[in-house]
């Protein structure tokens, strides 16, 4: 993507009023005003709160939030030239339900208020395999510390990847530290009794990964 086509997009999303886009200091000073108020002060309703954590283009959060009309989606991503396209396709299509949120996923318990989060979707992270990069994976023991602030206690996370490595390692993780499984397959459109909310919607990689028969995994857990 062009430069001129990148400050284009970020000041596009200066002008949607589905884009928020806190500081660094605002959120590590306990200072942003949305945090804990989400529902009360963007989406105006009592509605189930549902994250998705490094949005991408936001197809995800976008197709979810059509899905359910009675829960409201933020998809959150450090890189906002390119949730600006969900963006944008929310404020055209008139999609009240879901809203973007620019900051690092590290920075999500300053975002968010102890309990306010009802579910968290982690779809098609990098699953960052070296093992000097494990601090990095968005499943590792500190984000999932991180998770489990800003969940209700019966809140959940789900994960969508393609990689077996993240599968695995997740799978590890989740078993050996006691944490709650609730559902776990290695090939969602391959054996029955798939989730449909997984299923039916695909995002632009997704769809180019099951040309390539690759398989996507995914797993449903709770944080103890």
């Amino acid at each position: 993507m062009g430069s001129k086509n990148k400050l284009r997009r970020f000041r596009e999303n200066e002008t949607f009023s589905n884009v928020y886009q806190p500081t660094r200091d605002e959120l590590v000073n306990e200072e942003y005003e949305f945090k804990g108020n989400w529902n009360k002060n963007v989406f105006k309703n009592d509605n189930p709160l549902v994250l998705e954590l490094g949005c991408g283009k936001g197809e995800y959060s976008v197709a979810l939030a059509q899905r359910y009309p009675d829960k409201n989606f933020i998809g959150i991503d450090i890189k906002g030239a390119r949730f600006w396209r969900g963006a944008k396709t929310a404020v055209e299509e008139n999609i009240p339900n879901v809203a973007f949120l620019r900051t690092q996923i590290e920075l999500i318990d300053h975002a968010f208020g102890e309990n306010e989060v009802d579910e968290i979707w982690i779809t098609f992270p990098d699953p960052q395999i070296k093992y000097k990069r494990t601090k990095h994976r968005m499943t590792n023991a500190e984000f999932l510390a991180r998770y489990k602030k800003i969940l209700k206690a019966d809140g959940v996370v789900n994960l969508k990847t393609d990689s077996e490595f993240m599968h695995g390692y997740t799978l590890g993780l989740l078993h050996g530290a006691g944490h709650e499984v609730l559902y776990a397959n290695h090939n969602v459109y391959k054996q029955e009794g798939s989730p449909e909310e997984v299923t039916s919607i695909q995002t632009f990689y997704e769809s180019q990964y099951l040309e390539q028969n690759k398989a996507i995994t995914y797993i449903r857990f709770k944080i103890k």
